[in-house]
């Protein structure tokens, strides 16, 4: 049962590999699923997961996440809702390209060094990103106060909240590691007495591990 008087929990999961993963930019190009690997990194992960008393399940809508979530809605007899702004980056023009003639454009130092100045070719910019990302969940925690969410994902959009939460800037967000099927923990504080959510430095969220992979979630949340 959720207390509306405590912290809410997010967990953070990545979508497990897929047959172009570290291959190509997927962006959100559909149809792409898992591999059979990213399957078993998926029922891992909801092993993991089923550990925790969980409030509700989000995912991104494309089918690379949702498959990642199914596992866990199965463990855990949890419908998976789809939320758009849990989405991958909108990578414009340079969808489905491979990652290594990417990585010989001029523009590529700049995703890697100073993104927050970068737009993609009829796509998105990461400080977007970012922003949609911190909003969703900040209402995903108004929607379950004192509960534990988990939100099924992608890895640029995570790291971006991730450096939002930490307080880094966004241009040093891509040090940070978002494995396939990792699992990152936020816990957001309650809303002050007499507030309908939190404002102001009331929504900092306090880190609790980032690109887990093995260890018991149960230490880190209150299940």
């Amino acid at each position: 049962m959720s207390d509306s008087r405590g912290s809410t929990t997010v967990l953070l999961v990545r979508h497990g590999r897929t047959p172009t993963t570290g291959e190509l930019l997927p962006g959100r190009s559909p149809g792409l699923h898992l591999s059979e690997q990213g399957w078993e990194q998926a029922r891992a992960a909801a092993e993991r997961i089923a550990e925790l008393t969980v409030s509700a399940l989000y995912s991104s809508p494309l089918e690379r996440a949702r498959e990642t979530a199914q596992p866990s809605v199965e463990l855990l007899g949890l419908p998976v809702r789809e939320d758009p702004a849990l989405l991958e980056l909108d990578v414009g023009q340079w969808t489905g390209r491979a990652l290594n003639d990417l990585n010989r454009l001029p523009e590529w130092r700049t995703v890697q060094h100073n993104p927050s100045a970068f737009r993609f070719p009829d796509g998105e910019s990461f400080p977007e990103m970012q922003q949609r990302m911190v909003d969703a969940v900040q209402r995903l925690c108004t929607f379950h106060p004192g509960g534990t969410v988990v939100c099924f994902s992608h890895a640029d959009p995570i790291r971006g909240l991730l450096a939002h939460a930490m307080g880094t800037p966004l241009d040093n967000f891509q040090r940070l590691s978002v494995g396939p099927c990792s699992i990152s923990v936020l816990s957001y504080p309650a809303a002050p007495d007499g507030a309908d959510e939190p404002s102001g430095d009331d929504t900092n969220p306090v880190v609790l591990t980032v690109n887990s992979t093995r260890d018991s979630l149960r230490e880190l949340v209150a299940s």
